[in-house]
């Protein structure tokens, strides 16, 4: 079979490649943290970046300034004015800084001392918090000089693993396999279209520090009800089933993102309920010994929350692919009542890549160049999600 060796090449490759961290300025800020009482106030400086970075974090005299220090990041095109609460600063540069390096310098309204400075991981994204207290002159400890602070600096900060717990799991479930090789169009299979995409797509998000499992490797059967227990067995934070379908002619084309159909939710749990296990029905909640109505009430209440999020996710999916120039069907979002999107506690979509039927969509998914920016734009998409959805659930625990 022609995608085999592909297939055995992608399952050989390593896990990871290096790709910088990027600064995410929507979630970054300097912010006062109390009052100054006639002086400067204390301030915190929050980076929020895409993966986990060694950092450094000094002050320097002459005037006072904050140095921070990142090994490994990209601050691309962000510009300082922009960062939130910029205002409260004199000025903020950053930049390049010697191979490998970013450096953020920012001017400080008076003498300061670090009061803490550290890192939240996650797997898919990263916090740095620097907080600042307001001194005396004579209190005031900088390294002697802007000159000096550039021999002999500190050694990076560790990056801190992340816990297991906060560990960001997605589940890619590459459709159809074995002996349903679903849509068929010149001699391609949708089977194997889908599970090389998806084979790409693990490996660009293993490089972002993403753990990702998925329902099957290879050209193997899986029913639709294992997928969805694979997906809830490995804690999942997100679930994309990929597909590649087939429609008359003319009839369809451009991808495709689907999200549950809420209308259908009182048929899905009863069917929820009759073919899986009660104790399969939902993340950390063993419904067995429960009646059919309370049952169906737990899962109505798990999809008030995950119904949304699975929304957004789409949301950020089909903006990435505009933005990167990806073709669309006319109606890039759309509601069904797949099997694989019933889960009631895990956000859930279902891509269409394109249609193996249209010779566009065929072609695009034959050729390596724009797979490749597909993947880009799922993976960013994956990423720029779980940021948002952590910075959600800050606000919420506040």
């Amino acid at each position: 079979m022609k995608w085999l060796a592909l297939i055995l090449t992608l399952l050989s490759l390593p896990a990871w490649a290096e790709e910088p961290a990027r600064l995410d300025l929507g979630g970054s800020a300097l912010v006062a943290t109390g009052r100054g009482w006639g002086g400067p106030k204390p301030l915190e400086l929050r980076l929020s970046l895409t993966k986990p970075v060694p950092y450094r974090a000094f002050l320097v005299g002459d005037p006072a300034r904050l140095v921070i220090d990142l090994r490994g990041a990209d601050l691309g095109m962000a510009r300082p004015q922009d960062l939130f609460g910029a205002d409260l600063a004199p000025a903020i540069r950053w930049g390049r800084n010697g191979d490998g390096w970013s450096r953020i310098v920012v001017e400080l309204p008076g003498p300061y001392r670090i009061d803490s400075a550290g890192q939240q991981a996650r797997a898919a994204l990263s916090q740095i918090t620097v907080a600042l207290a307001p001194v005396s002159a004579e209190d005031f400890a900088p390294r002697p000089s802007a000159t000096t602070a550039l021999r002999d600096l500190p050694d990076p900060a560790d990056v801190p693993p992340p816990s297991p717990d906060d560990r960001f799991t997605v589940v890619l479930d590459p459709g159809h396999g074995g002996h349903d090789p679903g849509a068929l169009a010149e001699g391609e299979s949708e089977a194997n279209l889908v599970l090389v995409f998806s084979l790409e797509l693990r490996a660009a998000l293993q490089a972002r520090g993403v753990d990702v499992q998925m329902t099957r490797q290879d050209d193997s059967f899986v029913n639709l009800e294992r997928r969805m227990t694979a997906a809830r067995q490995a804690q999942a934070d997100l679930f994309i089933s990929l597909h590649a379908d087939a429609l008359p002619e003319a009839q369809a084309a451009g991808a495709t993102v689907y999200v549950w159909n809420p209308a259908a939710d009182r048929r899905a749990a009863e069917q929820l309920t009759l073919r899986h296990g009660r104790d399969d029905l939902l993340a950390g909640v063993d419904l067995k010994g429960q009646d059919d109505a309370l049952t169906g009430v737990l899962m109505d209440f798990a999809r008030v929350d995950t119904q949304p999020r699975s929304e957004r996710f789409a949301n950020w999916l089909i903006s990435r692919m505009s933005l990167m120039g990806i073709g669309m069907h006319g109606r890039p979002v759309q509601a069904a009542t797949f099997s694989v999107l019933k889960s009631p506690d895990i956000p859930s979509v279902l891509l269409e890549l394109g249609f193996i039927s249209d010779h566009d969509d065929r072609a695009n998914l034959l050729n390596p160049l724009w797979r490749e920016r597909m993947v880009k734009v799922v993976a960013e998409a994956i990423t720029g999600w779980a940021r948002d959805e952590a910075a959600r659930a800050t606000m919420l625990r506040q």
